[in-house]
C-alpha cells in the first residue's frame, strides 16, 4: 500500500506493517521516514537491528539467513536493507519476492534505495513490496510548496517567522531540504523557542559557516580550484561528515550528467535545465559547468561518487577526504 510522507506517522501510531519501502532523492525525508519507523519499532519491542548495504558483491543469502535466524538477544529484529542504486539486480529480485512471499515471524523489514524509474516502479519486487507492505515515495518538494514546508518544519520546532523571513530562508536554501533543516535548528540555537524577526533570520543566513558544503558546490561548478582545495580542507578540518560533502556534490553532478545527456540527445539547454528541475538563479552556473567536461566525462566524474561511497564505508582503499578533494578539482575541470 503506497502513502504519502505526511501520511506515515499517523499510521505508525496505529499499527506496523511487516516491511517499510522508502524511496526518492531526498535524503532528508528518507533520513526522517527511516527515524520514524525504527522509533516506532523500538516502542513495540524491535530491539535488535542488522544494517545490510547492497552493492554488485552483496550475498543476497545473508539477508534471507539473518531473516530466519533466531536472535540471542531480543525476539523482535528490524531488518534494515540500503539498495542506493535502486536496482537490486535479479538476485536481489528473486529474494524480494521469496521475503514477502513468506515473510518471517518476527521481524521488520525496512528498505531504503534511490529514486526509481518508471519501469522500476512497475516491476516484480516493487509490486511484491507494495502487496504486503507499506511503500513511501519521497517527492522533491517544489519552489511553491517550499515556503510551506519552512514554515512547518518551525512550528514543529515551536518557533514562528513572518512570511518575508520564511520566504528569505527558501530562497537560500534553493530547494535542498537538508540545509532548510540546518537553517530552522540553527535559528532554535540562536533564539530560542517563539517568534524569529526577519533581521534575526537574515543575521542568521548571513552568519552560515564559512566553508559550508553549499559554497563548495558552487566553487566547483564555477572552476575555482584554489577556493575549492581550500574550502575541501576546511570543511574536513571542521569536522564536517564526509558523507554530506559526497552528498552535495553527488546530487550536483547527477543533475549536470541529466543535463549533458539531454542536450546530447538534442534537447536545447534551457529545455535541458528545466526537466533537470534547476532553479532559474542556478541556471548560469550549472549551464556553465555542464560545458566543461563531455556527457562521457560527467558520467566518469559520477562513478567516483561510487568509489568515494564505498571508502566511507570501509569498503574501499584508500581515504575519503582525498578522494573527495579529486572529485572536487575534478567538477572544477581540472584532471588529477
Amino acid at each position: 500500500m503506497q502513502i504519502k510522507f505526511e501520511q506515515l506517522q499517523s499510521h505508525l501510531t496505529k499499527s506496523l506493517a511487516p516491511v517499510y519501502f522508502l524511496t526518492g532523492d531526498e535524503p532528508l525525508l528518507q533520513q526522517e521516514a527511516a527515524d520514524a519507523i525504527r522509533a516506532a519499532a523500538r516502542k513495540a519491542g524491535y530491539e535488535e537491528r542488522e544494517i545490510f548495504h547492497v552493492d554488485n558483491s552483496f550475498d543476497w543469502n545473508e539477508l534471507m539467513q539473518e531473516a530466519c535466524s533466531m536472535s540471542l538477544f531480543s525476539q523482535l529484529k528490524i531488518l534494515d536493507l540500503r539498495i542506493p542504486s535502486g536496482k537490486p539486480g535479479k538476485a536481489g529480485t528473486s529474494a524480494l519476492k521469496e521475503y514477502c512471499e513468506n515473510i518471517p515471524q518476527d521481524n521488520l523489514l525496512i528498505i531504503q534505495c534511490g529514486k526509481l524509474d518508471g519501469n522500476a516502479k512497475k516491476s516484480a519486487w516493487v509490486k511484491a513490496l507494495d502487496a504486503v507492505g507499506i511503500v513511501v515515495y519521497l517527492w522533491p518538494v517544489d519552489r511553491q510548496r517550499l515556503p510551506g514546508w519552512i514554515d512547518n518544519r518551525m512550528r514543529s520546532r515551536n518557533i514562528t517567522a513572518p512570511r518575508e523571513a520564511i520566504q528569505i530562508i527558501a530562497d537560500r536554501v534553493e530547494g535542498n531540504l537538508l540545509a532548510a533543516a540546518q537553517e530552522v535548528e540553527k535559528l532554535v540555537l540562536l533564539y530560542g523557542e517563539g517568534s524569529v524577526t526577519v533581521e534575526q533570520v537574515n543575521n542568521s543566513v548571513a552568519d552560515s559557516a564559512r566553508f559550508d558544503v553549499f559554497g563548495l558546490v558552487d566553487a566547483a561548478l564555477q572552476g575555482n580550484v584554489t577556493r575549492v582545495e581550500r574550502m575541501m580542507f576546511g570543511l574536513e578540518t571542521e569536522g564536517v561528515e564526509a558523507i554530506l560533502v559526497l552528498w552535495a556534490l553527488a546530487r550536483e553532478i547527477r543533475t549536470i550528467v541529466q543535463v549533458a545527456t539531454d542536450m546530447q540527445n538534442g534537447k536545447p539547454i534551457g529545455a535541458a535545465l528545466d526537466a533537470a528541475r534547476v532553479w532559474s538563479n542556478r541556471k548560469q552556473i550549472v549551464g556553465n559547468a555542464v560545458r566543461k567536461h563531455p556527457p562521457k566525462k560527467w558520467s566518469e566524474i559520477l562513478q567516483k561518487c561510487s568509489d568515494i561511497d564505498l571508502t566511507i564505508k570501509g569498503q574501499s582503499d584508500g581515504k575519503a577526504w582525498h578522494k573527495l578533494h579529486e572529485l572536487g578539482v575534478a567538477m572544477a575541470g581540472v584532471s588529477i
